[in-house]
């Protein structure tokens, strides 16, 4: 096992040394290789393993566009007021907020399945998926709201 390899793949992950190995392993010791079986392998196991945990906490963050003419209002749920108040958790709304100004999907099931715009290769719900991977905890877009003046629209989506 290289240790280089390990280190990286967990400073870029954030999961655990464990779950690392075991990728880099399966991957046979590619980094891009390993990385996407921890995001998928991982927050799976991580979403049935706590799949009865309430999503209790969590953040209402917005987005304005730099126009001023429209911006985003979402509700994003985790399982703890700790990762609630997790920089990264906190960052993922902004950029989930920041997707649906651009995006403008119709409904949550639609944002999870269009491509994340900073990075077309991944959906936005291997975004989140990313995510619950990090920070060991169950994330669920709530609902969002997107405002903009230019065509007078309002869309909202609830989602349980």
């Amino acid at each position: 096992m290289n240790i280089d390899l390990l280190k990286k793949l967990r400073f870029e992950t954030g999961v655990s040394i464990i779950a690392c190995k075991e990728a880099l392993a399966e991957a046979d010791n590619e980094i891009d290789k390993a990385k996407e079986i921890i995001f998928t392998k991982h927050a799976d196991k991580v979403s049935k393993k706590r799949s009865e945990q309430k999503l209790a906490q969590g953040i209402v963050s917005s987005y304005i566009h730099s126009d001023k003419k429209n911006g985003v209002l979402i509700e994003i749920n985790c399982e703890t007021d700790f990762v609630s108040r997790n920089e990264d958790f906190q960052n993922l709304a902004y950029e989930i907020a920041m997707h649906i100004s651009a995006m403008n999907p119709k409904d949550i099931r639609e944002l999870l399945s269009q491509n994340y715009i900073r990075d077309e290769k991944i959906t936005i719900n291997d975004l989140i998926k990313k995510n619950i991977s990090k920070l060991g905890e169950n994330i669920k877009i709530s609902n969002f709201t997107r405002y903009s003046l230019r065509k007078s629209e309002l869309k909202t989506s609830n989602y349980s």
